[in-house]
């Protein structure tokens, strides 16, 4: 069959067309879908920044090791939601006092702990200067809309190291090694005393203040001077565990302070009186987390697993431990309290009536000896 040139022509035409068509469809295909892109992810809450100024060393094994657990255990509750720091060996003096809390605050932290009497008016200056941080003071008795103060009642560990010192010792000589006379060492010379007399009424307390937190030389020294005059067992209201060491040396009975030291002094050591400030450090803490924080006046004590007489010598005799237990169980449950009447002061003088029981405020204010402690509260 002969084709025509006009035929032929057509049919390349057609051809020609129906290939530029098939390009077309191909150049023109659907790119791969993308994949969907994801939500930026939200920022990471930046953690709260805590801060502890320290009196002493964290290695004074007694009140400022106590505050350090403490704040060891906030870290251990709030892990990455909590960045904690401190500073030691700062001053009582108001420049120096002053000058830390000052630069903690500028640093950005917001919650700021002072753990010594001494730091409570610079605290004070402070926490104006810088509403929006919030400040917690240990021992003092003042207080601001940022500012709250705590503490633990040291005197009910010191009562029952005193009941234990009634019962061992063998000379009724009893002596402590004190620090500053404030309201609250001699509220636990005190306690030490009542607790021994209970036990043994005859049992009398000398004191020998060496004017500081932390000194160990000084109170080396205090604690040798007492053993000198008799004294068989000792107790301390300072920050190291020298008066431990000296018993051990002397080959008499000693009690630890704030802090287990039984290292320090195996044979002599006793029993300590030990501070849980990680009770009251996680619930502040846990409280300017939630947005719940306000000022207060806390005062934990052994209802409050704040303190506890604990670390006791393998060789204490069963009675006396069982003792200890019974007496700590009716502070907690209000049957036995420390400071019932008749408490009279050692001039004969009646400071709390028969049957009567002391106020906290009555316990802060505090400045006598009671019967058979030797000697005047220094001026």
């Amino acid at each position: 069959m002969k084709i025509s040139r006009r035929a032929s022509l057509a049919m390349l035409a057609a051809l020609t067309a129906a290939t530029l068509i098939g390009c077309g469809k191909k150049e023109e295909a659907a790119a791969p879908a993308a994949a969907p892109s994801s939500a930026p992810a939200p920022a990471k809450a930046e953690p709260l920044k805590v801060a502890f100024v320290y009196i002493g060393p964290v290695g004074d094994a007694g009140w400022t090791f106590a505050h350090d657990k403490g704040r060891k255990a906030v870290d251990e509750k709030f892990g990455d939601k909590v960045k904690t720091s401190f500073v030691e060996n700062v001053p009582e003096s108001a420049a120096d006092a002053e000058r830390v809390f000052r630069q903690l605050a500028v640093d950005g932290n917001k919650l700021i702990f002072g753990t010594s009497f001494g730091y409570m008016e610079a605290m004070l200056k402070v926490a104006k200067e810088f509403p929006d941080v919030k400040f917690e003071h240990a021992t003092g008795f003042k207080t601001a809309d940022n500012l709250a103060q705590y503490d633990v009642r040291t005197y009910e560990g010191a009562y029952l190291a005193g009941v234990v010192a009634g019962k061992i010792s063998k000379s009724g000589k009893l002596g402590v090694v004190a620090s500053v006379p404030i309201p609250e060492v001699i509220r636990n010379i005190d306690a030490f005393t009542i607790g021994a007399r209970s036990v043994n009424p005859k049992a009398t307390t000398r004191v020998v203040w060496v004017n500081k937190w932390f000194d160990p030389g000084k109170e080396r020294e205090a604690a040798t001077t007492l053993i000198g005059q008799g004294v068989d067992v000792l107790m301390q209201n300072t920050d190291s565990a020298a008066v431990v060491q000296t018993a051990q040396e002397k080959g008499v009975a000693a009690f630890g302070w704030d802090s287990d030291m039984t290292s320090f002094g195996p044979k002599a050591h006793q029993a300590a009186s030990m501070i849980n400030w990680g009770v009251y450090y996680t619930k502040r803490v846990g409280e300017v987390l939630d947005g719940s924080w306000k000022t207060s006046t806390s005062w934990i004590g052994l209802k409050d697993d704040g303190i506890d007489l604990g670390a006791f010598n393998a060789d204490l005799p069963a009675d006396v431990k069982a003792l200890v237990a019974e007496r700590k169980k009716a502070i907690v449950d209000g049957s036995a309290p420390i400071w019932k009447g008749p408490v009279v002061d050692n001039t004969g003088k009646e400071q709390v009536a028969k049957d009567a029981v002391a106020d906290d405020g009555f316990l802060h204010g505090i400045k006598f000896y009671v019967q058979g402690v030797e000697g005047k509260v220094p001026g």
